[in-house]
């Protein structure tokens, strides 16, 4: 075998996907013998790749192909599928000669073909669903269930086994692999970039992982960009900029871009294998310079571009068309065989020249000496355990949350920062758990009031060093809290690293916590169908504090006011979704504890980090936390009978304006009977029957009462409230919120401008408490009068009034 060596020959400028291979790395590395079985490997995989897209009986061929033969619907994309199976092959004989511990991650969205049947070869797929067995009527299972009803998409969905990624939506590949080999010192992680993904927002930032990647004690990623040159009908950027031009664009984030292009099938194995082998000893010796030296420097990581045909080995012309190499082979190449006999003997013909009968034999097995090729056991990528992070999972230990509490004595007359504490919790989290927790934020994790976590723990730095950066950076290349400016990947980091089995806490700004509306989507999507898979264990739920809320934007304005990120959590499966709008700090803490505690969730937490009043002891807030939802007996004053009207919140500032409105009602109208409902959990308002959170009629009923008016003071929009509600007895609901009006406001103008200020609210509970509707004319016009005191003193002065930043609960009980 030649040796191994890189070409001191500049690549060739073609950008054709067509001849020999061209690469950067020149060697043979591959015996004949080898060649040959890698090849015949291959054969079988995009054998596979086609059964699955068109057959649904007579799996090996064993009869003339018949139209009865075919799927009724053609579904699926054949045109990355030979690809991403080539690129699997080649990193399997890795991993057999070095015993490598390698995920693999598909990011081009419809490429499941090129990845199950890898899968199956290696056994784990039958393993997993023993009715897929390797055997004639296991393979027409196999082939069946693919992009059938009842069966498989035409992604790497959670029901791939091997697959932590499933590329539906994309941009995300590379970032997610990231967050896998974080605290994974030994894993490799084979990250295949689609060129139509490399096209996205997501993926564009998301090069820049190598600088978030610590040799020591992180694993590596190796990216590999599969041009192939076309997404459905149209060509890719990157496959028609020239050579000189992708090769700076990759140098420049950092990379060192390896090429492999071409299409002739033996050259492109063995510049392949060359190519693979020297990224791989590349990275190890990266790793070993840094772990022997104890200094972590950041290597410019290799990477791979593979340059071939979309739709490789089809035919290249049907009908007069171009087929392979070009974007008619991206989805179906044949779409009409059912029908056409010409099209289905040009199929029978393309399956045949595949030679199954050399791939497997008469019951359907794989042949032995192809089936030695793949790993064994947990080796495989199929079945590698950070693939399945449930069973590497080990649970957080926490510290008594309890212990970060704020003590007072009277509810609603301390103002403390609400997310500080929360910040001494996740320090003391962060500190018993070194090694599989880290702290992820795009806004930056002391303008959201965290930073006690870096007494124990750094931001992670690996790049330059400035004198100046002594003074207060927070920098260190050990740093365990990750920040970057880019909402996706600081997203796609956390689930890749929640995924692979450890725990994670991200915190962003309300009003841009929706550049991660769609992730959000996939994750929840994601997990929502693990939970219908008995063989996916559980993994950390993904924590998401929304801070910098939109009553808090006096200086940011209109841009940052945005509460809607709720509206799009509502719309996701009950099952994985929780919402929590704590009103004090030690309901934050109580929530945050919960929440590190559970699994397969998405947990959404709502808390504003500027100072706010207090109003529940630890001990009331366990309780309240517990139930979700309560009445405030301090607030209330209906004991013993039935309440006129009653008062709800859910948030921060809305419950302060709620309290203070029903202070007001009370000094005016000392008879009338109120009772204030206080609301954290906010799927409690819905029927159980449609959340698990969700409360019985009849408890909800008990709390809200059948026919009383009810006014609502919510965080979010007032919209929300009334979907969660409208199947509740209680009709006269009446909700406020935010309703998109506001700019460069004080807090209370703002609340005026959206009528969730106290002095609407009171006057909400006069038009609709019947006993107030005659008698309250003076009260509402004395209530109007403040607001408009309220808003000329905000024009004057540029803040609000002291009676109003100084308001404090006046009574000392009920």
């Amino acid at each position: 075998m030649t040796p191994i060596a890189v070409s001191d020959e500049p690549t060739t400028l073609s950008l054709s996907t067509y001849g020999s291979a061209r690469s950067t790395v020149q060697g043979t590395p591959l015996s004949s013998d080898d060649l040959q079985r890698i090849d015949a490997y291959w054969r079988a995989c995009k054998y596979l790749a086609l059964g699955m897209i068109y057959l649904q009986e007579n799996p090996l061929l064993k009869e003339p192909l018949k139209p009865e033969h075919i799927k009724n619907r053609l579904l699926g994309h054949w045109g990355s599928s030979p690809g991403l199976a080539f690129i699997y092959i080649h990193l399997n004989r890795l991993i057999k000669k070095y015993d490598l511990d390698m995920i693999f991650m598909a990011g081009p969205g419809h490429g499941a073909p090129g990845v199950l049947g890898p899968g199956y070869l290696e056994g784990t797929y039958s393993e997993i669903y023993p009715e897929k067995s390797e055997d004639e009527e296991g393979l027409r299972e196999f082939f069946k269930q693919f992009s059938f009803p009842g069966g498989i998409g035409s992604h790497c969905t959670p029901e791939t086994p091997g697959s932590i990624h499933e590329g539906g939506e994309l941009g995300y590949v590379l970032s997610h692999a990231c967050g896998a080999a974080f605290d994974n010192p030994e894993l490799i992680v084979a990250a295949v970039v689609g060129d139509g993904e490399s096209e996205t927002g997501p993926l564009a930032t998301s090069w820049h992982i190598s600088k978030f990647l610590n040799p020591i004690r992180d694993g590596a990623v190796l990216p590999i960009l599969h041009l192939n040159g076309y997404k459905i009908n149209n060509p890719t950027l990157l496959a028609r900029i020239t050579h000189e031009e992708l090769e700076d664009l990759l140098s420049g984030y950092g990379w060192t871009p390896y090429f492999v292009e071409g299409s002739d099938p033996d050259s492109m194995h063995q510049a392949m294998a060359a190519t693979v082998e020297h990224c791989v000893r590349e990275i190890r010796e990266h790793q070993q310079e840094c772990r022997t030296t104890g200094v972590p420097e950041r290597p410019r990581w290799p990477m791979i571009v593979l340059r071939s045909p979309k739709g490789w080995s089809a035919p290249l012309e049907v009908g007069g068309h171009r087929l392979e190499g070009f974007w008619r082979a991206h989805q179906v190449p044949l779409m009409d065989v059912k029908k056409n006999p010409e099209q289905l003997r040009i199929l029978e013909n393309w399956l045949k020249s595949l030679k199954p009968e050399e791939l497997f034999d008469g019951n359907g097995r794989l042949a032995p000496e192809l089936k030695e090729l793949a790993p064994l056991g947990s080796r495989r990528m199929s079945a590698n355990p950070h693939a399945n992070g449930g069973i590497l999972k080990k649970a957080l230990r926490l510290p008594d949350f309890r212990d970060y509490a704020v003590k007072f004595d009277r509810p609603g007359t301390v103002e403390v920062e609400n997310v500080p504490p929360l910040g001494n919790f996740l320090r003391d989290v962060m500190k018993s758990n070194m090694n599989n927790f880290r702290v992820f934020g795009p806004d930056e994790t002391t303008s959201n009031k965290l930073q006690a976590i870096y007494e124990v723990s750094k931001k992670f730095w690996i790049e330059e060093y400035f004198p100046e950066d002594k003074d207060g950076g927070e920098l260190a290349p050990e740093g365990r809290v990750v920040e970057m400016l880019s909402e996706h990947t600081m997203e796609g980091m956390l689930e890749g690293y929640l995924l692979t089995g450890r725990n994670g806490f991200l915190s962003s700004y309300e009003a841009f916590v929706h550049v991660i509306d769609s992730m959000f989507n996939q994750h929840a999507k994601w997990l929502s169908i693990c939970n219908r898979l008995s063989w996916r264990q559980k993994v950390a739920s993904l924590n998401l504090l929304i801070t910098s809320t939109v009553w808090r934007q006096d200086h940011n304005g209109f841009t940052h006011q945005d509460p809607g990120f709720l509206d799009v959590v509502l719309n996701k499966s009950a099952a994985v979704t929780r919402i929590y709008l704590p009103p004090d700090s030690n309901c934050l803490l109580s929530v945050a504890d919960h929440c590190l505690r559970s699994e397969n969730y998405i947990n959404v937490i709502v808390s504003d980090k500027q100072l706010h009043l207090q109003y529940m002891d630890i001990d009331a807030a366990v309780v309240h936390c517990t139930k979700g939802i309560g009445i405030w007996e301090w607030a209330s004053n209906d004991q013993g009978g039935e309440p006129d009207v009653v008062m709800a919140s859910a948030g921060d500032i809305p419950t302060q304006e709620a309290l203070a409105a029903t202070v007001l009602l009370r000094q005016e109208f000392p008879d009338l009977k109120i009772r204030f409902v206080n609301v954290v959990d906010l799927f409690k308002l819905e029927p159980n029957t449609e959340h698990p959170h969700g409360l019985s009629d009849r408890d909800y009923d008990s709390l809200f009462t059948v026919d009383k008016p009810i006014i609502f003071n919510f965080h979010g929009y007032p919209w929300l409230v009334h979907r969660l509600t409208y199947r509740r007895k209680n009709k006269t609901l009446h909700v406020r919120g935010y309703k998109e009006k506001g700019n460069i406001n004080t807090p209370m103008e703002l609340a005026i401008e959206n009528q969730t200020d106290r002095f609407s609210l009171a006057m909400d509970v006069i038009d609709r408490t019947p006993s107030l509707q005659k008698i309250g004319g003076h009260a509402k016009e004395r209530f109007r009068n403040q607001q408009i005191a309220c808003q000329n003193y905000a024009f004057q002065n540029g803040i609000d009034s002291p009676e109003i930043t100084g308001w404090r609960w006046p009574y000392e009980s009920a």
